[in-house]
């Protein structure tokens, strides 16, 4: 077993609000005139390259290698960083401040250059978002040693077809182990969040492709109906090394309504589950969403 280094929180001070730095373009020097270049065909955007990117204002992210491990630490966010978060009772969940854990000595951060199967070698146990103030923890997704089992995991889906079937694939594309956490707030609204590590980023983005497309997702959760994406999801809340893919249940649907996201981070699939009877709030399921993208990026 590779040894870890402990790290503690780190203190980051309250940042001043302030509109995003720009970068300034470099100044050419004066040259002779070249002739034009013909335009080139667009090139898809490396994900891996977005690691230099100012990070999204939602969650300051403190980097600081210490030792032989790394550890980072993620200051809570501001009302106002997040989009659909502007006002003091917009139901907000209280989260505490969030760490990740520290990697391996050695071990590249996931989406490192270096690292080309996007593998997160920290503990997936310890990258699960916690519950927030005041929710009660679901016992049933602790599973044994905080793993859960496949069929645990695959009960979320409604039919028997689709649970054999995921069973198989999850098989055939070597699923090595399965992370999860659950709770319940006082408002009555009930999280499940999995984090399904495999191989390779390769085998999470193909995944990713066939369950949960543009237009709602491959397979229906137990108790829903009908699921489509969710537009009004803003695309600012989750890390931007993270694809993801956000729905809502359409009325009519039954007594409960419910939201669930579908994130693609390296080697990692993550799924989240929002239910609540009556209406499932957008607000707390958009600050999961992001939150756990934060975690994983």
């Amino acid at each position: 077993m590779t040894e870890q280094t402990e790290q503690q929180p780190m203190a980051v001070p309250p940042m001043p609000e302030a509109p995003p730095v720009q970068s300034q373009p470099p100044v050419q020097p004066e040259s002779q005139p070249q002739p034009p270049v013909q335009p080139q065909p667009p090139v898809k955007k490396d994900r891996r390259v977005l690691r230099a990117v100012l990070r999204w204002t939602a969650a300051v992210t403190v980097f600081a290698a210490v030792g032989a491990g790394t550890a980072y630490g993620i200051t809570g966010m501001q009302r106002t960083d997040l989009p659909g978060l502007a006002t003091q009772s917009d139901g907000r969940w209280d989260y505490p401040t969030l760490t990740k854990p520290p990697l391996p000595s050695g071990s590249p951060e996931p989406f490192a250059e270096s690292n080309t199967a996007g593998t997160h070698y920290a503990d997936l146990r310890a990258l699960l978002l916690p519950a927030p103030k005041g929710a009660v923890a679901d016992g049933k997704l602790r599973g044994t040693d905080g793993w859960l089992a496949t069929k645990d995991f695959l009960a979320e889906y409604a039919q028997k077809e689709t649970r054999d079937n995921l069973k198989q694939s999850f098989t055939d594309d070597g699923l090595r182990h399965i992370a999860a956490r659950g709770w319940t707030t006082p408002d009555g609204t009930h999280t499940r969040v999995y984090l399904l590590q495999f191989g390779t980023a390769a085998v999470v983005d193909d995944l990713f492709s066939s369950e949960a497309p543009a237009d709602g997702p491959t397979d229906q959760l137990r108790g829903t109906i009908t699921s489509v994406f969710d537009r009004d999801f803003p695309s600012e809340a989750h890390d931007y090394n993270v694809e993801y893919s956000a729905y809502v249940e359409t009325t009519p649907y039954g007594a409960e309504q419910t939201r669930q996201a579908y994130l693609s981070a390296g080697d990692v699939l993550a799924v989240i589950v929002q239910s609540r009877k009556g209406k499932a709030k957008p607000v707390p399921f958009r600050q999961t969403v992001a939150l756990q993208s934060q975690l994983l990026g």
